[in-house]
């Protein structure tokens, strides 16, 4: 057997968990009541196998993620709505135009629009901001130094921000939940709320780990790929956002997969990122997770298999 690679996701009061070709989404209701919703996906691999290689395998599991992601987020937000609103001119429009994909081609579109602003403040504003020592200097390779440590100082910044919203105080929280109850899983203990609780909130393969590999590697691509033309240098930024990303989900798999010495080294820095995006969780939050984990895992056959050595390591 091998070993499992569950990924997750907090959402707004509730984790998603996905395994394979399953994803389930657990929200606590507002009514304390834990509701669960499961689907069905077919990734893109399965539909293009070509997507399965190296660097490709990383670009196709960024977009499903980010799809998926808002797809749950969407979810879990409709428990709390205050009251529905009757449905405007523009909203019966789109439903006929589209035919009851509406939710689709928003989240389409919100997806699209969400890339669009990270590129421009990570990637662009960088840039910008890295040309004005060129009054100082001409050298590429030290403009482009300076662009890399803004565009970190800018993400840790973003992160400490956002760690101090009420709300994602709690969203947090339910991040913590999900990396202990994976974490409960992978040490071979029974998903109960007292063993998810002594575990670790932090884990390699955790998303925030993913976008600081992100940035060190973009500030090692941008160092050394050179080219002239204040345009050309931002297409060719963008352009390498793919290819970067592609790259740092091989380093975060090679990673989950490694519990080597040096690979724990190297993971410090995304995991010491954790200690803002993920919060300790109370038991019920706990419960949320593990209920997730369940829709869509037999966690207590792979323990078993995990406890007598036949799952790879």
């Amino acid at each position: 057997m091998k070993k499992t690679m569950i990924g997750g996701q907090a959402v707004m009061e509730g984790v998603m968990m996905k395994h394979l070709d399953r994803y389930a989404v657990a929200v606590r209701k507002p009514n304390k009541e834990i509701i669960v919703d499961v689907k069905d996906y077919k990734s893109l691999i399965q539909r293009y196998p070509v997507l399965a290689l190296p660097i490709l395998r990383g670009i196709a599991s960024f977009v499903e993620s980010l799809v998926i992601g808002m797809k749950t987020l969407t979810y879990s937000a409709s428990f709390f709505e205050e009251e529905e609103e009757k449905p405007s001119k523009m909203d019966t429009w789109l439903e006929k135009v589209f035919k009851g994909r509406v939710d689709d081609v928003i989240i389409g579109i919100t997806v699209i629009i969400s890339i669009v602003m990270a590129m421009g403040l990570f990637m662009v504003l960088p840039y910008l901001l890295a040309n004005m020592i060129k009054i100082w200097t001409h050298s590429n390779f030290l403009i482009s130094l300076v662009e890399g440590i803004v565009r970190i100082a800018l993400f840790f910044l973003y992160i400490i921000l956002i760690s101090k919203m009420n709300d994602i105080k709690r969203t947090f929280m339910y991040h913590g939940a999900e990396h202990k109850t994976i974490n409960c899983i992978e040490h071979g203990e029974r998903l109960t709320v007292e063993n998810v609780r002594k575990h670790s909130r932090y884990h390699k393969r955790c998303g925030t780990s993913f976008l600081f590999i992100v940035m060190i590697i973009s500030v090692i691509f941008f160092m050394f790929i050179q080219v002239e033309g204040t345009w050309m240098k931002l297409i060719v930024r963008l352009l390498l956002v793919p290819v970067i990303a592609g790259i740092s989900y091989e380093c975060i798999r090679f990673a989950g997969k490694s519990d080597t010495k040096l690979v724990h080294w190297l993971s410090k820095p995304g995991m010491a990122l954790q200690n803002f995006t993920t919060k300790e969780p109370d038991d019920e939050m706990i419960e949320v997770a593990i209920a997730s984990v369940e829709a869509i895992f037999d966690w207590e056959t792979y323990i078993e298999a995990l406890n007598r050595g036949e799952v790879e390591q």
